[in-house]
């Protein structure tokens, strides 16, 4: 069943308060490897899906990340996606892998500390993408965020010169020679169907994911009257100096409480 734990190994944690876990979990018949981060603390909390950047080893999921989002009261689930870490199956950058994160949405709500009312999505650079997809596919999500995020494929291919001979291998082609595969990566095309509040953060100087995937998607979302809130930082780049990335995280924390 997608979303069941198969395994769940104790996993060093940096901080006494939170426990950590490697698990592997089902998705789409695949073993798929991720991160699940919990307080100790008896409760009830709301559940994160962190939903990394890069592909393969680039933008791994880092555990100081995860347990910055679970000290702030969140049971965080953080997939390595498919084909990483050992787990089954080829990653498909925003193909098939959004699957990954839909099932570990489905692990979030069974978990016993979780209330399954009160699931947020997170994405950071590529992630924000994966997170957009979820959040489209995926059923009462109370909140979606996405940090430096791409929205849009054709762009990414477009302005990611480096990335091109990546994205035509791993998609099949260019996005002139098979644009439905990029259409149906670009969360653009389908935001009719989100019904959770999305909160758009990023640094105006990025050359990593440049400002226009926010731009665009905040246009889109404000077209269809969905609700959206955006945070722009003229300053900054794809990476926030410490501590102003330590403060924004746990504005976003609070912001998605407030969902």
């Amino acid at each position: 069943m997608n979303g069941e734990i198969i395994s769940k190994v104790k996993y060093p944690s940096p901080n006494p308060a939170i426990q950590l876990w490697l698990v592997t979990y089902v998705s789409d018949h695949l073993k798929v490897k991720g991160l699940l981060a919990e307080p100790i603390a008896s409760g009830c909390y709301d559940g994160l899906l962190y939903l990394r950047g890069g592909i393969k080893n680039v933008g791994m999921v880092r555990i100081g990340r995860i347990i910055q989002f679970a000290s702030e009261g969140f049971v965080v689930m953080a997939p390595f996606y498919r084909g990483n870490q050992g787990g089954e199956g080829n990653e498909d950058f925003a193909g098939d892998d959004r699957y990954d994160a839909i099932s570990a949405i489905d692990l979030l709500k069974r978990h016993p500390k979780v209330n399954q009312d009160r699931i947020h999505l997170f994405g950071f650079s590529r992630g924000g993408v994966m997170a957009l997809l979820a959040g489209i596919l995926a059923e009462n999500i109370r909140s979606v965020v996405t940090w430096g995020g791409v929205s849009d494929m054709f762009l990414t291919y477009s302005e990611r010169v480096d990335l091109r001979r990546m994205m035509k291998r791993v998609i099949g082609g260019t996005p002139a020679k098979v644009p439905d595969r990029y259409m149906w990566r670009t969360p653009l095309y389908e935001l009719e169907k989100m019904t959770a509040p999305v909160l758009i953060i990023h640094g105006v100087k990025d050359k990593n994911v440049s400002v226009e995937h926010s731009y665009r998607l905040e246009k889109r979302l404000k077209e269809l009257n969905k609700k959206v809130e955006s945070w722009y930082f003229k300053e900054f780049t794809h990476y926030f100096p410490p501590k102003i990335n330590r403060e924004t995280l746990h504005r976003l924390c609070t912001w998605m409480k407030k969902q």
